[in-house]
């Protein structure tokens, strides 16, 4: 058991959180849930290790390992991918070559009585029963076995981890740590850069194979599946509830209701016997009665209720200009890259009104798709717009394509144009950038407030098609249930690229699968496309074992 007893941290004359205190046991699959700003990531980080708090102390066994992956990574290396997720078991190399050392200078030394022959007998014994109460274990075939479920190639793993993205360097060092089998694992935004096959086999390996879990996520399909307990961080305490997100969230909205409930009656206590020492105050027969009830009402503890966020998105797109019945046609498009093929002979269609999803692995060519519908690359093939299609298109870069020298209100007021420019204080306003945020540089907004900002842009003009690539990247769950109301609302065709199966959920009535170079085409839901590939998963396995 780890233990986290009287945590405190307290800066710039503000407290974050004081004396938070819990114990996390082994199998605890905890999402730790607050606002943003509310602590989280601090406290993620306190227990890891790589942060000091101002008073209170984590408590864990000597032999615990406790594992953290953070947000961001910041290192850069050589190696490839192979060796440098066999880091995770350099200790137990090192352990190896200091036992040979010790056996080849103890087979050459002759001094059998000196006190350092017999403190390097004493340093064997303790690492040679520490080395050989490791389990045995084919660490080659372990680290193929997590790169694989994480996504990576065979053809990948002797490539060097510089030729890759932030997001697949996340999960190497996500590799290295699930390697390690650590008793603790800390895991803060884990999913942002991962595919749906990548994320389900995540889930599986946490449920199946993972001891103690403490996570922050957005993934609201993620938590549900993988939680057992959640602790919010809220106004410098938490709450601690034995059960997953959605249960908590209902949980946590009984709990304002009765503090509300009990403010109330509080508040009205308070203003009668004010009313009462207001009306008799200098009255002599009533002194004492006045008294009492003034240093009643100064003992008194003032109910507090836990703040809810308020701010709110008010997101709503404007009606679509009637395109023609087919916004989009694809017929035997292939597109290259030198010798790479990303797919080949690809068709689709897509009715107007039609919602559909492009799902499948990183790197099998869903971008490359939008890319193609943008004519922003060369392919062959046909590929055919409708009459009157209007497109709005949200690249998953779009955030970061933002001038990050420019205000708020400079990269709205660059694009607006016509009657709309009347309105761009009031837009801003509905997304959540008050008076304040107008003159802030987009440089110091979080990726939340940049794919806010970004996202104002497909406000700006009716279109009838959108297409949206990774919309929901740096959206807290909030944010994201609102941006799939207005997308529900909306009367146009919509393309959506995403990994969120929660947000999908509901969202789509046809699934193109993106793999092998081809592209298929699955009517129905995302939930009725997972199941049945689960079964053909499950089908492969089978066969490939039964092949053995």
């Amino acid at each position: 058991m780890i233990s986290v007893d009287g945590l405190t941290v307290e800066f710039g004359g503000t407290t974050l959180f004081k004396d938070i205190t819990f114990a996390i046991n082994d199998k605890d699959r905890i999402a730790l849930m607050g606002k943003n700003g509310a602590g989280k990531s601090t406290m993620l980080k306190i227990i890891a290790g790589v942060k000091t708090a101002s008073r209170g102390k984590v408590v864990a066994p000597k032999e615990a390992v406790i594992a953290y992956l953070p947000q961001h990574l910041l290192t850069v290396d050589s190696r490839t991918v192979f060796e440098e997720a066999s880091q995770a078991f350099a200790q137990i190399a090192e352990m190896q070559q200091e036992i040979d050392s010790i056996n080849a200078q103890l087979t050459s030394r002759t001094d059998y009585e000196s006190d350092e022959y017999y403190e390097l007998i004493e340093r064997l014994s303790v690492l040679s029963e520490k080395f050989y109460s490791i389990e045995e274990t084919n660490y080659d075939a372990e680290i193929e076995k997590i790169l694989l479920g994480l996504g990576f190639l065979r053809s990948d793993f002797h490539r060097p981890t510089g030729e890759f993205s932030g997001g697949w360097r996340m999960r190497i060092e996500l590799a290295k740590i699930l390697l390690q089998k650590p008793d603790l694992l800390l895991l803060d935004e884990p999913t942002n850069h991962m595919d749906i096959e990548s994320i389900q086999w995540f889930e599986d390996f946490l449920i199946n194979s993972a001891k103690a879990v403490i996570l922050i996520s957005h993934d609201k399909a993620f938590v549900d599946n993988i939680t057992t307990r959640t602790i919010e961080v809220t106004m410098g305490r938490i709450y601690d509830y034995k059960v997953n997100y959605s249960t908590y969230l209902q949980l946590r909205k009984e709990r304002r209701e009765q503090q509300q409930k009990q403010f109330d009656e509080q508040k009205k206590f308070i203003e009668d016997n004010q009313d009462f020492i207001d009306r008799f105050r200098g009255t002599f027969s009533k002194t004492n009665q006045v008294q009492s009830r003034v240093k009643m009402l100064e003992k008194i503890d003032i109910i507090q209720v836990d703040e809810l966020d308020n701010s709110a998105l008010r997101l709503k797109f404007p009606p679509s200009p009637r395109s023609g019945n087919f916004p989009v046609i694809v017929e035997e498009l292939t597109k290259k890259y030198g010798d790479h093929t990303v797919f080949s002979k690809a068709s689709l269609t897509i009715h107007r009104g039609e919602r559909v999803a492009f799902v499948g692995k990183n790197g099998e060519g869903k971008s490359t798709m939008v890319k193609c519908l943008m004519n922003e690359i060369d392919y062959s093939g046909s590929m055919v717009l409708g009459h009157n299609t209007l497109i709005g298109y949200f690249a998953q870069n779009e955030a970061s394509l933002l001038d990050e020298e420019a205000t708020v209100f400079q990269t709205i007021d660059d694009v607006a144009v016509g009657e709309i420019r009347t309105k761009i204080k009031d837009i801003l306003g509905a997304f959540m950038f008050g008076g304040d945020d107008w003159n802030k540089k987009v440089k110091v907004l979080s990726g939340g407030e940049r794919t806010r900002l970004a996202m104002i842009k497909l406000l700006l003009e009716p279109v009838n098609l959108l297409i949206l690539d990774e919309p929901t990247n740096h959206l807290d769950m909030r944010t994201k249930d609102i941006l799939k109301s207005a997308l529900m609302d909306y009367d146009g065709t919509l393309i959506l690229v995403s990994h969120d199966r929660d947000f999908l959920d509901g969202m789509v009535s046809k699934v193109f699968e993106f793999g092998n170079k081809q592209v298929k085409e699955h009517i129905g839901d995302i939930s009725s496309f997972l199941a049945k590939k689960k079964m053909e998963n499950m089908r492969e396995i089978e066969k490939n074992l039964s092949a053995k």
